[in-house]
Formats: C-alpha cells, structure tokens, sequence
C-alpha cells in the first residue's frame, strides 16, 4: 500500500514535501538502521511491543551527497550545504595530526580557502554546531573501551574524508574532534571558554577547552562550509494548545517535558525503555489531538538547542523560553536543567547497544580536578549530546566516567515530536491516493501524509515503473525510478511558494519541463484517472 500510495503521489506531493516540512532547516535523518534492546540490536519491535518506536523505525531525511567533478567538494542535497571533502589543511594528501588547527587558525583559514577560488567558490566560512552535525552518521560505532576492533566512523567516508587519533603519536584513537564557530557561553572545567565540536570519531558534541589541550594548545580538525545561510535558524510558533511548531524544520514539539514526576533531583528522569513506552502511551491517549507522536532522534532533539543560553550565562536553560522545561538540582547542588533521550542508541564498536544518545539542555557535569581536588563541574556545556546506559543504577559511577569524570545520566526526561502540519499550506495529492477526499477539488495533503514521500524517495532506487521519467527523475535502463537528490532540487525550486495546484494531470505524466504543465483541472473532474 505504501509503495502505491508513492507513486499515485509522488508528482506532486514529493515537491511539496521538501517545502512545507523543511525548508530552510531539513534536519538530515541519523541514518541509524537498526533496533536495539537495552543492551544488543534485535529486529525491530511492533506498535505495543516492548523498544518500539526507537530511531531506526522513522525514516527522515536520508543522508544524500554528491561529490563534485573535481573531488574537492561534497553538496548535501538535503542541507544545501557545500562542505570541503577533506581537512587536509597542509596540501600534502595524507590527512593526519599535522592538519589540526588551533582556534585563532581555524577561523582565518577560509581566507585561503577563498582566495584559491576553492572548487570554484570564494564564499566559504567556519560551520555553526548545528551546521557541523547535520553531517553526522550514527551508523558509526563508538571506539571507546579497551582494544576496539570494528571501527566504523559517525560521517560517510564514501564522500568525506577520516582518520582517526594517531596513538603512534600519543593521541586516543578517539581524537577526531571538529571545531564549529560556535563558542559556549558559559565555561567549563575551570572557567575556561569553550568551543562546541564534533567529535565524528566517536559520535558526540562537546565544549572543548579553546586555548589548552592535550599537548599544552588545543587544536581539532577543520571542514568548512557554504551555501544555505539560513541553516540551523529556528521559527518557533506557539501554537496555544501546549504545543510549538519551528516552522524551518517541519516539527511540533510538546511544550512541556515528562521525568518522573516524583522528585527533581539529577536521576528525576526515567530509563530509556520507559520513556520509548510514555511515548507509545501518549499516542494512545491521542494527546494534545496527536497520535504520531515520537521520541526525537538525536538530530531533531539538538535542532531545539538554542546555544544563546547556559545556566551560568543567562540563568535558564539551553532552549527558547517558548518551551517550558522542568528545573532540577544537579550532582552538584545546583540549580539546573535536565538532559533529554533521544530514540537513538549510541551502538559500541566492540558490539553493544546499551547506550542511546541525550541532549543536554543544563550542565553537562562531570567530577574532575586535581587528584584531591576533585569537584562537579560543567565539563561539556548546556548542548553538549552525550551518551550513557539505557538503564542500570547511576549510584554505581559515585564519581562519573572516563577522563572528565562524566556523570552518568540514566535516568532523563522526554520530549515529544511529530511532523506539523504547517499552516496556510494545501497541498494536492495526485488523484488515486487512498488519503483524497472523494468528489471535492482541491483534494489536501498536509503532515504527517506526506512527510514519507519525500523521505523515501531521496536516494533510493524504487522498483516501480517511473512515472517521473521526463520529469526531471532518472530512470535506470529497466525503467525503474531513481530520485536523486538534483531532481529533488528542481522540483522544490519550481515549486517553492505555491500554496494550491489546481490540477489533474494526464497519467503517465509526458512532460519534459515546467511549461509543458497544464494550467487547469480536465474537463471530467473529478473522474480523472
């Protein structure tokens, strides 16, 4: 039924997909593609079952680049982001520790960039956070632990360049962080100014320490960015019914949050399995008129952080004030904000999936200090997203985890998320489709019917005849369709801004460009077939 639903559809639906659910900020999907329990991937869990609705059984935006003819730049076709291929920042063609940069010179090196006309674009400058993580892939497995030996990265190496950590050179194989242009505006450790990175290495954002590192100066890789300035910008509305829609992505959020709702203390959140179960119990409740609601992927759950905001610099969380979010009391005693869960489980090299990834709005604390000395403290910053068990007791790390001390945080609060339907937005199917409204013109799509068109379609190969064919879609030489990201492109430029098709096309459609498009509905609506 989908497949036909799709193809009935897809005409006119997929193009209004990419404007009306995200058009200048579409979060680009995790990729993940398996499910997991608490602790090994198992084959995905249905409507009712114990893990259903995790990440990998929602299907976004799917990740889709092309290289460019001269192999030094990626275009992401969902973004509209253009990124540099690799961080080779010496020229010499062997990406290694040698082309790390410090702060000061990963914010002057666009200039050369620019002034070398690189890959025929003069434009280029230093990625935001949000920006930076569009790219990231949670395909990839975590390398932390003892003697990791299947190494798989969080970024596609068919188009982007990776290495990881030199340990011949006393660097973690970990040590794969990227700077972004965004500088935390509380500190951590102890006070020092941070800068939010991504680390593709082993999949998380933090605030790295901007001016001392490892080896006395902080330096991290570098990939730049053009194109799409209006990426990672929100457009939060207040929808009065304890919901908010942001218009740039196409979601409506829950404005209120769920921990436990007992206490308030840094454990005050439920476990990772319960918080997939409210979801699935909120749906049945069809809370707040909805019954699609999910828990958000890492990805969507970060697109909400606004990094403006810290608990040390503004007293608030790190997230509109549009929203509300409960305050809690973290290891330390303070005053502070919850970490959220994602559906994403952050899958371990050496074969685990006890871990899912969170998103943290408050202090990202650890307990870290000189031996002795040791203390709670801010180590990664309000929007960091870490990761830790889905379940256990947190009482068992007393003093956190790894180099920082990281506290464990087992126990987080939900979000819910579900495509909006965006208001002042009609859109028609194709006739056939099973959601037209019978006898009426103009038939309405809106949400969550046409948020898969656009999902399935962009990259993959569909065994179907290709009714796109001549219409800006490839087809291969069996007739079969194959939507690349170009021919989404095109469709969502000639489309963009139009509210309401009044039309019935002719099936199997024949044209070959936009003006071959019929003005009006047939003679014989709405019995055309």
């Amino acid at each position: 039924m989908k497949i036909k639903k799709i193809i009935i559809g897809m005409m006119i639906s997929l193009s209004m997909t990419a404007i009306s659910m995200a058009d200048d900020y579409p979060i680009v999907d995790t990729g993940q593609d398996q499910c997991f329990n608490d602790n090994v991937a198992i084959t995905c869990p249905a409507v009712g079952d114990p893990f259903y609705g995790q990440d990998a059984q929602y299907d976004g935006y799917q990740p889709n680049y092309t290289l460019s003819d001269d192999g030094l730049t990626v275009y992401d076709n969902i973004t509209g982001l253009t990124w540099i291929r690799t961080p080779d920042t010496d020229g010499d063609e062997d990406l290694d520790t040698y082309d790390q940069l410090t702060w000061s010179e990963f914010l002057a090196y666009p200039a050369t960039l620019n002034s070398q006309n690189y890959g025929g674009y003069d434009d280029w400058r230093v990625p935001s956070i949000k920006e930076l993580y569009s790219l990231m892939d949670f395909r990839g497995l975590d390398p932390s632990g003892p003697n990791p030996t299947n190494l798989v990265p969080f970024i596609d190496t068919i188009y982007f360049d990776f290495v990881y950590g030199d340990t011949t050179v006393g660097e973690r194989i970990i040590d794969a962080q990227y700077w972004s242009s965004t500088q935390y505006v509380g500190t951590v450790f102890n006070g020092e100014i941070a800068i939010f990175g991504v680390n593709v290495a082993d999949g998380r954002i933090k605030g790295y320490p901007r001016d001392i590192g490892p080896g006395g100066v902080s330096v991290h890789y570098a990939r730049y960015v053009r194109g799409n300035m209006a990426y990672a910008t929100n457009d939060f509305v207040n929808n009065g019914d304890a919901t908010i829609t942001d218009n740039a992505t196409g979601l409506m959020w829950s404005q209120d949050d769920r921990g436990n709702g007992v206490d308030n203390g840094p454990h005050s959140g439920i476990i990772w399995q319960d918080a997939l179960a409210w979801v699935q119990q909120k749906n049945d409740e069809n809370y707040l008129g909805y019954s699609d609601w999910r828990l958000p992927n890492a990805k969507e759950m970060q697109s909400i952080v606004d990094y403006s905001r810290a608990p040390d610099a503004t007293g608030s969380a790190a997230i509109d004030p549009i929203f509300n979010i409960t305050e809690i009391t973290n290891e330390r005693g303070q005053a502070d904000y919850p970490a959220f869960w994602t559906g994403t489980t952050h899958a371990n090299a050496n074969g685990g999936g006890s871990s899912a990834a969170y998103v943290c709005f408050g202090r990202a604390m650890g307990y870290f200090g000189p031996p002795g000395m040791e203390a709670w403290v801010d180590v990664h910053g309000a929007g960091a997203q870490r990761s830790d068990p889905k379940s256990g007791d947190p009482d068992d790390w007393p003093y956190g985890h790894g180099p920082q001390g990281d506290a464990i945080r087992i126990y987080n609060y939900v979000r819910l998320v579900r495509d909006a339907e965006l208001s002042g937005d009609t859109y028609n199917y194709l006739p056939g489709d099973a959601n037209m409204s019978n006898g009426s013109w103009p038939p309405q799509v809106i949400g969550g019917d046409v948020t898969y068109l656009v999902n399935y379609f962009r990259g993959i190969e569909v065994n179907v005849p290709c009714l796109l064919d001549g219409f800006w879609a490839s087809a291969d030489a069996n007739g079969d369709c194959l939507v690349i990201g170009s021919d989404v492109t095109k469709l969502v430029s000639y489309f963009r801004g139009i509210t309401e098709l009044s039309y019935c096309p002719d099936y199997p459609p024949t044209w070959s460009t936009p003006d071959d498009l019929p003005v009006d509905a047939p003679d014989g609506w709405p019995n055309c077939e």
